[in-house]
């Protein structure tokens, strides 16, 4: 079926302006969040209901046209890069909250959901959506769900896969599967995990339904400034070693507080190498007896000033530095790239100084900003794309950060998946057996390759012409590179 075909196809039961195939009218869907990837779809389709939604897929199907769907965009790996000759699913418009019960503690909503307005909705109740990406004010809960985000909370209250019950999936031939269920476990397979974070290729979301957690009494954090960077790393091993789970545990290197300083006037202190942020909540007299067991270790871990929010106003003052850190990396740079591996707590120290040598190698800046408390990695690359090469470097560069993760005995991806930006790196952290049974699984689910083709599982073939060396978790040693 070709373009034309299509259109006329989709149009029979879609408005016009539901329906972009006008070059013009499809530039803002030529990438995600990674705008460094851009291509432009064959068509743009805007559904209102799930109904629409398994007509354009089953049509899809018949015509063994590829779908890519898209929630808000926000995405950083180019998991919603559009396939040049085929359909871009946008489920923006499948925006409603459907039910919100604050007796059972639950919400459904529709994919296209902002994360943060769940917790707007459910405040009155004294409820929240507790998995608070950076991007919660835009980014959707469809795409949460396809990516397993997290957040500065996810320490504590875990990821999407630990707050959401169910899910409505249809599958590339528009049939509706209804995954997970109401109560805290399902019968069979756990495919409610296994749907999360698949990063659209097995399925398209069209409702979720999610957990909602009571608000705490009350919540403090503590600010602790380091003036070397490894000792904020080990302060981190030493909270946690010390038995305490932080609600949140984020640390920034200096130039990294110092662009989001300028942008968004948090209070943090720019002499400092790295500073960390550590929240509490709970009962307040509980709160009270943690921060000041997290005062001590700081001030034992190293920290030359600390910090303790004062009032509900200066704590979000201080989680607003941290979660301006992207948009402020666009006032100190052209370009920047960011990263998501992550690795074991103990190892912090030892990778960050290696990212520091790989910056000295590379010649390219690097934010560094993170979610210390489990180790999730997002280091920012400051390039400029005008300068030829400069892009090439940086992916390089972005590499070896990768690659590193996985010698420390983690992983290339925490929350932003692997879209098209890691899946080289899929191939040197997964050995071969692996890589079959995601492609067996793949398979199971869409068995024609047309959900979101190309993206986060490569191709053995690709692999072999990558030479990919496969380092797994400490088999193979980069003498470069710290080691651990």
């Amino acid at each position: 079926m070709n373009s034309p075909q299509l259109v006329a196809s989709l149009r029979a039961f879609l408005p016009p302006e539901a329906v972009l195939h006008e070059k013009e009218d499809m530039r803002p869907y030529e990438c995600d969040g990674l705008s460094a990837y851009r291509q432009t779809p064959m068509i743009v389709a805007l559904p209102q209901t799930e109904e629409e939604v398994a007509r354009i897929l089953r049509i899809c199907h018949a015509a063994k046209v590829p779908v890519v769907a898209r929630g808000a965009g926000t995405g950083l790996s180019g998991g919603a890069l559009p396939h040049a000759e085929g359909v871009l699913l946008s489920l923006a418009k499948l925006k409603q909250i459907l039910e919100l019960d604050p007796a059972a503690r639950t919400a459904r909503v529709q994919p296209g959901v902002r994360n943060l307005a769940i917790s707007e909705a459910a405040a009155q109740y004294g409820l929240y959506y507790a998995p608070d990406p950076s991007s919660q004010i835009a980014c959707s809960i469809g795409g949460n769900v396809a990516e397993n985000s997290g957040g500065v909370h996810c320490l504590k209250y875990g990821l999407t896969v630990h707050n959401i019950l169910k899910l409505r999936v249809l599958t590339i031939e528009g049939e509706l599967l209804e995954i997970g269920g109401d109560s805290l476990d399902a019968p069979g397979y756990d495919l409610l995990a296994l749907m999360t974070g698949s990063e659209g290729m097995l399925g398209v979301v069209t409702e979720v339904t999610v957990k909602l957690t009571p608000r705490p009494q009350k919540a403090q954090v503590v600010l602790a400034a380091f003036d070397d960077i490894r000792k904020a790393g080990n302060a981190v091993a030493n909270v946690i070693g010390a038995g305490i789970i932080p609600a949140g545990m984020e640390m920034m290197d200096q130039i990294t507080t110092r662009a989001v300083e300028e942008y968004v006037h948090a209070g943090y202190n720019l002499e400092a190498a790295a500073i960390l942020l550590c929240e509490s909540d709970g009962a307040a007299e509980e709160v009270a007896e943690e921060i000041d067991r997290i005062d001590e270790i700081m001030i034992k871990s190293g920290a030359t000033e600390i910090r303790i929010s004062r009032d509900e106003a200066e704590r979000l003052r201080f989680w607003a530095g941290r979660k301006a850190a992207f948009p402020a990396a666009g006032r100190v740079s052209p370009d920047y790239y960011c990263m998501d591996g992550t690795i074991p707590r103990k190892n912090l120290a030892q990778v960050l100084t290696g990212i520091e040598a790989l910056s000295g190698k590379y010649g390219l800046r690097c934010m560094n900003v993170f979610h210390a408390g489990d180790g999730n990695l997002h280091p920012l690359i400051l390039y400029d794309a005008n300068r030829p090469g400069e892009l090439e470097l940086t992916e390089e560069f972005g590499a070896q950060i990768l690659q590193m993760c996985i010698q420390a005995g983690g992983t290339i991806t925490g929350e932003h998946g692997v879209g098209i930006e890691k899946i080289d790196q899929m191939c040197s952290q997964f050995k071969t057996a692996e890589l079959q049974m995601f492609h067996a699984v793949k398979a199971a689910f869409d068995p024609d390759g047309l959900l979101n083709p190309g993206k986060a599982v490569p191709v053995l073939r690709r692999c072999a012409e990558h030479g990919a060396m496969h380092v797994h978790r400490g088999e193979e040693k980069f003498p470069e590179l710290p080691r651990f």
